[in-house]
């Protein structure tokens, strides 16, 4: 993926990680597990975006 792909991933995360906080918030979240699975993929996303502009 290029960089710009790759922003753009991030960003879609991140809005779906708010989203999942929210439904947490007021407990419509089927599955919490889903929240660290979504911080794992933008820290996945985070470091491949450090090794291309290292």
């Amino acid at each position: 993926m290029s960089a710009e792909q790759l922003n753009d991933k991030l960003a879609e995360l991140k809005k779906e990680l708010f989203n999942l906080r929210f439904q947490h918030a007021i407990n419509q979240l089927d599955n919490p597990h889903k929240i660290a699975d979504v911080k794992h993929d933008i820290a996945r996303v985070m470091t491949i975006l450090h090794e291309k502009n290292a």
